[in-house]
């Protein structure tokens, strides 16, 4: 069983735009938190890419791996990940290229196969009707590859010779396959998709083939936590991402509300359902609600790694909760043991 002391610890930032403030305010936070992680021994920062949501900043993933690498000088900086059919694969081997050859040995490039938005704005990204349902990706992935490679038919510069580690990252099965058959790390989004956890790592190891990258099958699981110093403030500082949840569904999303205006809204039935659903795979509470919450992750998935996402109002709220994980953890720059493919 993987013990959350032994294994590496990272990071998930959506960068969240809370209200009553704005993008700037976001990504200075973001800065700030991953220059904490660093300091308490997390092992990767990701940012996530999302279009057209108005309470999230992490647009732009390349942008932000190259500020965030800046700030700091230890902790792997990547994408969590870069929706690959909104790209093309020439540009973002030149990205993720020109960022390895600027911070050698510090980059992830982690990828995966959905929109990360809307039709519309996948239209607005693509510029094209056609290719919306991301069948086009096992060839787009190859051709990415190749250019890092150097074997493709023209030259991503300075792709070639700055290969960052690639992940697969996943909420289903297809990824889990397709990082197996490849030999390839892959992540899963348990934090969005908890009911497809365990038969995704099951199909990742089943079809695993050991590649020049990995010997064995390498997993990491993405889980939604949030520590307080106890059960009942977690909870409080919580409500804002279960609200967030109930206003994406109703297709009015928006900037991060506080504690008391979730408190204050007028849930339906209907919405507390789903709230009750989302909040269940989520791991909410005192260090020692957490601990056993993650103890519990572990021994069911035998994860490699563990990457954690928490959204909440609050950036001081934010930082201790990190900085309480990383308490629960056993956590300095010395310990955990570095990721195999690394």
């Amino acid at each position: 069983m993987s013990r959350l002391s032994d294994i590496p610890l990272s990071v998930l930032d959506l960068a969240p735009i809370t209200s009553g403030s704005d993008a700037t305010t976001a990504l200075r936070n973001s800065r700030e938190l991953a220059q904490q992680a660093e300091r308490l021994g997390y092992h990767r920062y990701w940012f996530a890419e999302h279009h057209n949501m108005p309470g999230i900043a992490s647009s732009a993933p390349a942008v932000l791996i190259g500020h965030i690498a800046d700030a700091t000088s230890t902790i792997r900086v990547g994408s969590g990940g870069v929706m690959l059919p909104n790209h093309a694969p020439l540009v973002v081997a030149e990205q993720f290229g020109m960022l390895e050859a600027l911070h050698p040995g510090r980059i992830d490039l982690g990828i995966g196969r959905a929109p990360g938005t809307d039709q519309k704005t996948a239209r607005a990204l693509r510029r094209t009707e056609a290719g919306l349902s991301a069948e086009n990706f096992p060839q787009e992935l190859t051709d990415l590859i190749k250019y890092f490679e150097g074997t493709a038919d023209l030259n991503a510069v300075p792709a070639a010779g700055n290969k960052p580690p690639i992940w697969l990252l996943g909420s289903s099965g297809y990824s889990a396959q397709a990082a197996g058959l490849l030999g390839l790390p892959f992540a899963f989004a348990h934090h969005f998709s908890a009911q497809n956890t365990l038969p995704a790592l099951e199909l990742y190891r089943r079809n695993f083939r050991p590649s020049e990258v990995l010997s064995e099958p390498y997993a990491m699981v993405c889980a939604s936590v949030i520590v307080a110093d106890t059960d009942e403030h977690a909870r409080w500082i919580a409500g804002p991402g279960a609200l967030s949840f109930v206003r994406l569904r109703q297709g009015r999303p928006g900037p991060l509300e506080t504690p008391q205006e979730a408190a204050d809204y007028p849930y339906t039935e209907i919405d507390e359902l789903v709230i009750e659903d989302r909040m269940s795979s989520q791991i909410i509470g005192s260090p020692s609600t957490v601990r056993a919450g993650l103890g519990e992750l572990l021994e069911s998935t035998a994860a490699d790694e563990l990457m954690v996402t928490t959204i909440v109002h609050g950036h001081d709220d934010r930082l201790r909760s990190f900085e309480l994980l990383s308490e629960i953890a056993e956590r300095t720059p010395s310990l955990g043991r570095s990721a195999a493919h690394t």
